[in-house]
């Protein structure tokens, strides 16, 4: 293999792939990246066996090859090299020289025969929507998935493909996140299935605002093909989360007797300073719905006192609840809308933030005896 790459590219590269290499594996080349030269472009894959990426970037390429260096040095190396350019070239025994300016390194690699195939999927079960469409949904949900371990199936995002619709859902138990969008075209078979945290972090990183992602699925895996300008582009396969997912529509009130108008940005602002005054042991805030007034009052006996009041648009019947303040702002901070609503029926039951465009974020009320 022999090649002349841009710094800036072989870069991009490295960094779309590196997240996903674990330094402490048993298998030596799971440390490694590989690198496929082929006419006019590198292509960088690495893997952990339950996520792979790879990322294909323009390069001169003077003589084809693979070879899988280890991606820790080659990240050490390539982001302190000072030169616009860089040369690779590979031998028969995988020892990969690396010629920039006055720079030179030879690094030892393995056999590219080594690394672990890529899955292989039908073109049949397959959907496309845009990056930016994407990456959209993946906000509005992500911060509701459950991070403990017990509850497997909850560790990941939702995603039910059927008709023309793409759902996702996020839930931890305390808080569900649902988000819809369009499809321009249904694939052959309806699925469901449950991507893991790793790669929906993963996915977050390489979407981008342009291009577009194709979506396919088959019994245990589901892949992520990022499509870009020219020949870049970026792959990302993962095994899903095997096991059934709670009917989440169970949840979902079905009705709520108060709507409430509320300005997002100015309900965020005002809950950020209410969860100042909030602790570990009594992490709550109280909501004071009243004639045209929201109170948003926290009250910790050890920490102290916080009290904000919201005019708003407000006739209904007297209601006061109590929410944790983190996973009311979490939908908050990512929604564009400046208006949000608010339902909710009695202190006891769930409230629930909708805003003009199919998006349901539902929160459980946290039981306080705390008086204020």
């Amino acid at each position: 293999m022999n090649i002349t790459i841009a710094k800036e590219e072989l870069v991009r590269g490295l960094q779309s792939v590196q997240n996903v290499v674990n330094p402490r594996t048993t298998l030596p080349v799971l440390s490694n990246v590989l690198l496929v030269a082929e006419e006019g472009k590198l292509i960088l894959t690495a893997t952990d066996l339950d996520v792979t990426v790879s990322c294909t970037v323009t390069a001169d390429v003077q003589e084809e090859g693979k070879v899988t260096l280890p991606a820790k040095k080659m990240v050490g190396i390539v982001r302190e090299l000072s030169t616009p350019e860089i040369e690779l070239q590979v031998d028969e025994k995988n020892v990969c020289s690396i010629h920039a300016g006055a720079s030179f390194f030879k690094i030892v690699g393995l056999g590219a025969n080594e690394f672990p195939p890529l899955a292989k999927f039908e073109e049949k079960n397959k959907v496309s929507i845009s990056q930016e469409r994407l990456r959209g949904m993946l906000r509005k949900t992500s911060y509701a998935v459950s991070t403990e371990e017990s509850r497997y199936v909850l560790n990941g995002i939702f995603l039910s493909i059927k008709e023309f619709k793409l759902t996702m859902v996020a839930t931890d138990g305390r808080r569900l996140a649902l988000v819809e969008e369009e499809l321009e075209e249904t694939p052959d078979v309806q699925v469901q299935f449950i991507v893991p945290t790793k790669a929906i972090n993963e996915l977050n990183r390489l979407l981008g605002d342009e291009g577009t992602v194709e979506v396919q699925f088959q019994d245990n895996q589901a892949s992520f093909f990022l499509s870009g300008e020219g020949e870049n582009s970026a792959l990302m396969i993962t095994k899903l989360i095997e096991g059934n997912y709670p009917n989440y529509s169970q949840v979902i009130p079905k009705k709520c007797s108060e709507r409430v108008p509320l300005v997002r940005e100015e309900l965020l602002q005002a809950l950020r300073r209410a969860e100042i005054m909030t602790s570990d042991k009594a992490h709550s805030v109280k909501f004071a719905f009243t004639q045209n007034n929201l109170q948003i009052t926290a009250n910790t006996p050890d920490v102290g006192e916080a009290r904000e009041n919201i005019a708003i648009n407000y006739s209904g019947e007297d209601i006061t609840v109590s929410f944790n303040p983190l996973y009311m702002m979490d939908p908050l901070k990512v929604l564009e809308d400046d208006e949000v609503f608010l339902e909710m029926s009695d202190e006891l039951s769930p409230g629930v933030i909708k805003v003009q465009t199919p998006f349901i974020y539902v929160i459980m009320p946290m039981r306080t005896n705390t008086v204020s």
